[in-house]
């Protein structure tokens, strides 16, 4: 008797710790490991050099449109107020990614921690999702301003303004923490190797070995929609733009539009060229170097020339710099 209750103790035990084993082979995972960037090991201080100096060029460049329109009253306007939000963006966009990848560059140890991958993919959605509400809510400002110039004052009241760029926030939010909380919920087994310089969402979800059915669910209802629906308000936007100025005669008026439209509709091409080149040209050949290259223009290039079209193509932005200048100087 008492040997067969010490085996069937021992079968009962057994069982215990093979489930437990399972358990912990699901959850061993504590860190990852960045593949990062497919540069030849002859080439990396070069690119290192090259990754900092545009990642600098992008914190100094947003900071200073920040800054001015800051200092310059003449620059408290709904345009400048969205401008400002997207250079914020545009600055943390990129130092979401580029920092790691910058250390990763310089060290051996190119892991990041379970927590840090899942908060740096949190951040990467949250404000790349804010770039693109913000490039919609830009475009609707222009719309007015062209279209209803006698009404803009009325419609694009300050708390208008502030609701739309207060909403934009709480939407990428809400969408950024729903795709986390998903992937939080996932099994990684043995294989912790991101194929990528940075925690993307698709990069996880091919790691993990559990059922990944309602992750990519959502990311089909909910990841199209989020990108191709502000993108077809901005194009309606501008059809409506460019359908009144068809309307006028005058060359000078003409003129005056596109110079002033003329920053944004890039802006838009350049961030929505690289996202639609990356999502609706597949290329199963060579594919993780494509992504890291395209993924690689919308964080850290897009973000980096942002300042450059605006203040090149901006009288208001190139005057308050100048007006900073000479006060620094004459002081």
């Amino acid at each position: 008797m008492m040997q067969d209750s010490f085996s069937g103790y021992d079968i009962f035990s057994l069982g215990y710790w093979r489930r437990r084993m399972i358990m912990n082979n699901q959850t061993v995972i504590t860190q990852f490991l960045l593949l990062g960037l497919p540069i030849p090991p002859e080439h990396q201080h070069l690119f290192y050099a090259l990754f900092l100096a545009m990642y600098l060029t992008t914190i100094l460049g947003n900071l200073i449109i920040i800054i001015l329109i800051l200092l310059d009253s003449h620059l408290h306007t709904p345009m400048y107020l969205f401008l400002s939000n997207l250079s914020f963006s545009d600055l943390c966009f990129s130092s979401v990614t580029m920092p790691k990848l910058l250390q990763n560059m310089q060290s051996q140890d190119t892991s990041i921690s379970y927590a840090g991958c899942l908060t740096q993919m949190y951040f990467f959605v949250l404000f790349g999702g804010l770039e693109i509400f913000l490039l919609v809510v830009m475009a609707y400002d222009r719309y007015v301003a062209i279209c209803l110039p006698l009404h803009y004052t009325s419609i694009m009241s300050p708390k208008l303004c502030m609701c739309l760029v207060l909403l934009s926030w709480v939407i990428t939010m809400l969408y950024s923490m729903l795709h986390t909380l998903l992937l939080a919920r996932l099994s990684f087994c043995e294989d912790n190797v991101i194929r990528h310089f940075f925690c993307d969402i698709a990069a996880l979800l091919k790691l993990a070995c559990s059922d990944i059915y309602i992750n990519e669910l959502m990311i089909f209802i909910l990841g199209g929609p989020f990108t191709v629906i502000p993108f077809l308000l901005i194009v309606v936007s501008y059809v409506q733009i460019v359908s009144s100025i068809l309307k006028v005669s005058s060359s000078r008026a003409i003129h005056k539009v596109f110079s002033t439209c003329g920053s944004h509709l890039s802006v838009v091409s350049l961030y929505y060229g690289t996202i639609f080149g990356l999502y609706l040209c597949p290329s199963a050949k060579n594919s993780t170097v494509k992504e890291a290259s395209i993924a690689m223009m919308y964080t850290v290039v897009t973000p980096m020339l942002n300042p450059f079209i605006y203040s090149l193509r901006n009288r208001d932005i190139k005057e308050a710099l100048i007006k900073i200048l000479i006060k620094k100087i004459s002081l």
